[in-house]
């Protein structure tokens, strides 16, 4: 099943850092200055040091999703010819609590039809397709993304070939400004609860488990309030690897 994302909320701005201006002074000769008395190097403080630990998470959170997908050949062992259609029809026959005609995304269904031969492309969720190596196998995975109707969310999925059989590494829903590809990470960028900032979520391959795993959450200042650019959903390919 796609990893369930708990609601975030901004615990207070003050973990935004406000910059104080230090202006250069005018005429500056580029002389070296002191910089003043320097402060006594401080160990961190362990506050409360009796405190109970905690016995359970604070909430449930899928760092890894790991699913083989069924119905889908893959000539030749090459991930390149799959069909990335049949890839996202057959998620969409596995999960009919997400899916089907009650699920929270039903409408994704009808708008899938639009992505076969003689559909109207413009109507069809399915995004292009991104092909790299993720897992570190040496081999391209492919990364697919599709809206998610009648949300404003996008799936992102990731998939490798194992055994001859495909393979869904990593599966999150979210509300999706922008997706980047940085080596072998991922990275989610969504809207926050407040004006000018973002969430950024990356996630990594996990020899482990097997999967990309949930690995780092940043709360970041982007601006004035207005969302940036969104980046491409791939950089310049990586060494030996393209991205189409």
């Amino acid at each position: 099943m796609p990893a369930r994302r708990p609601a975030r909320t901004a615990l207070a701005v003050t973990a935004v850092a406000l910059l104080s201006a230090t202006a250069a002074a005018c005429g500056d000769t580029g002389e070296l200055r002191g910089a003043g008395p320097t402060p006594t190097a401080a160990s961190p403080a362990k506050l409360w040091p009796d405190l109970r630990p905690a016995s359970s998470p604070a909430y449930p959170y899928d760092v890894a999703t790991r699913e083989t997908v069924k119905g889908v050949t893959i000539p030749g062992d090459d991930i390149r010819r799959v069909d990335p259609v049949d890839v996202v029809e057959a998620e969409l026959t596995a999960h009919p609590d997400d899916y089907g005609s009650k699920g929270a995304y039903h409408a994704t269904v009808d708008r899938m039809k639009e992505c076969r031969p003689g559909g109207n492309r413009a109507r069809c969720p399915l995004l292009k397709p991104y092909y790299r190596d993720l897992t570190g196998d040496g081999r391209a995975d492919l990364t697919l993304g599709f809206r998610l109707y009648p949300t404003n969310q996008t799936a992102v999925r990731v998939y490798t070939v194992e055994g001859h059989r495909l393979v869904q590494v990593l599966a999150d829903n979210d509300a999706i400004i922008g997706v980047e590809l940085a080596g072998r990470a991922l990275i989610e960028r969504s809207p926050a609860d407040i004006s000018g900032y973002e969430y950024r979520t990356t996630w990594v391959w996990d020899p482990g488990q097997r999967a990309m795993v949930f690995s780092r959450d940043e709360y970041l200042h982007v601006g004035d309030g207005r969302h940036g650019k969104t980046p491409s959903a791939s950089p310049s390919p990586s060494p030996g690897e393209s991205a189409r």
